[in-house]
């Protein structure tokens, strides 16, 4: 059952950010990333093989927002950045291009970071994201976002984010990405 608007803006005071079994709950996680970023069934059964893929990766740490009956609501995951990897190589050329390639070493990247759309605007994500890089040993965050304004672009800057590269083009992806850069820990309010 998907609660109210209402209903959710009071449990989003009693939702607990801590360590995530990403791998346990995997299929939670989808559900919550589908919802939150409208993806169909099959784009979901892609992303299950990416993001146990990403969880064997060293450093690879996850955090969750859950309720108190337990009820995943929100999610965020990330590993170094190893310019090895796929997003890394997708990315490097446009970093290259705009005089931010050294971006790409000594970087904790956010793979994924979502909140049910009836729990967003409540912290939750600035409490899932903060969490996550305030236990990173690299000195700076990389990211990308859909590049339009957004509530997600806006609590990025808000966080010290900046464009570090835009109107970049992922492979499958309908619309270009910003790639965004912070020094750590992340600013906050």
């Amino acid at each position: 059952m998907t609660p109210s608007a209402g209903q959710a803006a009071s449990d989003a005071h009693d939702v607990a950010v801590g360590p995530l079994d990403l791998g346990a709950r995997v299929d939670e996680a989808l559900a919550v990333q589908a919802q939150a970023f409208g993806l169909t069934p099959q784009e979901v059964a892609v992303r299950r093989h990416i993001v146990l893929r990403h969880l064997a990766t060293p450093g690879a740490r996850a955090l969750g927002a859950t309720c108190r009956d337990g009820r995943l609501v929100g999610f965020v995951y990330g590993m170094p950045n190893d310019r090895r990897q796929w997003w890394s190589t997708v990315v490097e050329p446009y970093l290259r291009a705009a005089g931010h390639e050294s971006w790409l070493d000594d970087s904790f990247t956010i793979t994924e970071l979502h909140v049910l759309p009836a729990y967003q605007a409540h912290g939750i994500g600035r409490r899932l994201i903060t969490g996550l890089t305030d236990a990173a040993a690299e000195r700076r965050s990389l990211l990308s976002a859909i590049d339009t304004e957004s509530p997600a672009r806006h609590l990025y800057r808000k966080l010290g984010y900046r464009d570090l590269a835009r109107r970049v083009h992922f492979p499958s992806a309908p619309s270009p990405y910003a790639v965004m850069g912070a020094p750590l820990p992340l600013r906050r309010p």
